[in-house]
């Protein structure tokens, strides 16, 4: 019995350390490693969700829509600046907003009041959003690119950057207007400067008028957000290709106060997925 006694004793003393081996083994996959995990993946299966398909806004001011409308778009978006003063950005995303432009920066030297509220805020309610430039023609484009930079982040998770072109007649400060082949130049520099940083291919936003006067069907190896609210932009653009269509800014979203601007994305849910997954990743 004695030597039975001693032969249990140490098999157990033998065993003691594998158990204590075992224990630090599933140390090294900690909880909160799990859970992170667990947010990603969650975050991941989310990307391109869209909470209504082909939304229907209403509107202050309808536009009498012939041919394709813009009810015939599976994905609608809106874009916003600091005269949303408050976005319930969760209300919006569930009543069919799915992504949203932000204006981040004006100039070399302007920082729109609301950028970061809508910026965090279209972020936690898991709206994919993009930050935009509203083109200054009184200051070089390498300083308004450098601007940009110094406040919009370098977000990997984000739409890709937008540069807004078109002429604003009620500036109190600039009325330059300059020729179409200077816009093109400065155009360039700040599409190339901001490319350069974010590693994205930048979005050109612009209006028919603004389009026509500068030649911007030039810029094909870009993608464009184009504005036109009385007619399907094949209407008045010709054939150039477009990824948005800014079709109303009478817009009525849940969500925000006032009138908004609405946009569609140009394909489907499943074009749209496959988009995101290309440039806000």
């Amino acid at each position: 019995m004695r030597r039975l006694a001693v032969l249990i004793s140490s098999a157990l003393a033998l065993m003691a350390p594998l158990a204590a081996c075992t224990a630090i083994d599933y140390d090294l996959a900690p909880s909160a490693s799990v859970k992170t995990t667990t947010e990603s993946l969650s975050r991941t299966s989310s990307a391109g969700m869209v909470a209504v398909r082909a939304p229907r806004f209403d509107d202050n001011d309808p536009h009498d829509w012939n041919g394709r409308t813009p009810w015939h778009y599976e994905v609608h978006g809106t874009d916003v600046s600091k005269y949303q003063r408050s976005v319930d950005w969760g209300l919006a995303r569930k009543s069919g907003v799915s992504f949203a432009f932000i204006k981040a920066t004006e100039g070399g030297d302007r920082l729109d009041d609301k950028f970061a509220d809508h910026w965090n805020g279209a972020r936690l309610a898991g709206v994919p959003r993009a930050a935009y430039h509203f083109f200054y023609f009184c200051r070089p484009a390498a300083e308004q690119a450098a601007w940009f930079i110094r406040n919009v982040p370098r977000d990997r998770s984000a739409m890709p950057p937008v540069l807004d072109m078109e002429w604003n007649p009620d500036s109190p400060t600039c009325k330059l207007r300059p020729d179409a082949a200077t816009v093109r130049r400065e155009m360039r520099v700040f599409l190339t400067a901001v490319e350069k940083h974010y590693g994205k291919k930048p979005i050109i936003y612009t209006s028919i008028d603004f389009f026509d006067d500068n030649g911007l069907a030039a810029f094909r190896d870009y993608p464009y957000w184009l504005r036109s609210v009385a007619g399907h932009p094949t209407e008045r653009y010709g054939s150039h290709p477009f990824s948005f269509w800014q079709y109303t800014g009478t817009g009525v979203i849940p969500g925000i106060k006032g009138n908004a601007d609405i946009n569609v994305f140009n394909g489907n849910v499943a074009a749209w997925r496959k988009w995101l997954k290309a440039h806000a990743s």
